[in-house]
């Protein structure tokens, strides 16, 4: 194969057309080399980096699941956040419907499933957080989700371009989506005596690098709705992570006695008796 590159001390002409022949005979061009576009290799990227975040929100909410359907623990769970989160879920499964985003709608049906069950533990194991007084507070926002997500359903099969709809119901998920991330982190930041036994540290890695995937592939595809989400999800992820690294519980240590040499005898007598 020969080198594109042409040296300097070959002087050419400026146009892609041979000089005139002294025969007369009509000039030819310049066979064009192909060139490698780069749309080709990038769409292939978009591609493998919407497969991971796929991943990695998949996995995300399962070490969560374990911890609290197998094992009873929800402690430090806020009830706001996993209503908003089946809410929130059921809207960008709407999206990705709408839009034709296969990652989209593998990520939130699957996840989905999680975080309802989740939610299903939270309440079974907190008889107080299934009260219609805190039913009222805590699952208002995801109500109005889903009444978004109906209209949004209804409008398009009656005939409504299913794009803009799309848009609408992604944009309103994005703000919501910024708003549903802070009461799980304001909760465990104003509350420093709070149990936060039933929360998995695994579940909250994990959804640093999904929310890292997310906002790359959002970006890719010039999705402002979806960067913009996942971006303001990854920096309540990484302080949430610290949080549970700073407040993880130290081993208990046991006690140091002191004996003097005079009393070392007798209280090992008294410890035998």
């Amino acid at each position: 194969m020969t080198s594109p590159v042409i040296p300097a001390a070959i002087r050419l002409p400026l146009t892609d057309e041979r000089p005139e022949p002294v025969c007369g005979c009509s000039a030819r061009r310049w066979p064009r080399p192909s060139r490698p576009t780069r749309t080709e290799p990038r769409s292939t990227m978009i591609a493998a980096l919407g497969s991971l975040a796929a991943a990695l929100s998949i996995t995300v909410v399962w070490p969560q699941v374990w911890l609290s359907c197998r094992h009873g623990r929800t402690l430090g769970l806020s009830p706001t956040a996993g209503w908003l989160a089946v809410g929130l879920n059921l809207c960008w499964l709407t999206f990705g419907l709408l839009v034709g985003d296969a990652p989209q709608i593998a990520t939130h049906a699957v996840v989905g499933a999680g975080n309802t069950a989740v939610l299903a533990a939270l309440l079974l194991t907190r008889p107080h957080a299934r009260s219609v007084r805190v039913l009222v507070r805590t699952a208002a926002g995801a109500a109005a989700l889903a009444a978004l997500v109906a209209g949004s359903v209804a409008a398009v099969l009656l005939g409504a371009d299913a794009a803009p709809v799309a848009s609408a119901l992604a944009a309103v998920a994005t703000v919501v989506g910024i708003v549903a991330a802070l009461p799980q982190l304001v909760g465990i930041l104003l509350d420093r005596s709070q149990d936060l036994s039933g929360m998995s540290p695994a579940r909250w890695y994990l959804g640093t690098g999904s929310c890292a995937s997310w906002t790359a592939y959002g970006w890719l595809l010039d999705q402002p709705t979806v960067w913009l989400s996942a971006g303001f999800g990854l920096v309540c992820a990484v302080a949430t992570c610290v949080v549970l690294r700073t407040r993880r519980p130290a081993a208990p240590v046991a006690p140091v006695v002191r004996l003097c040499p005079a009393a070392a005898p007798r209280r090992a007598l008294a410890a035998a008796a």
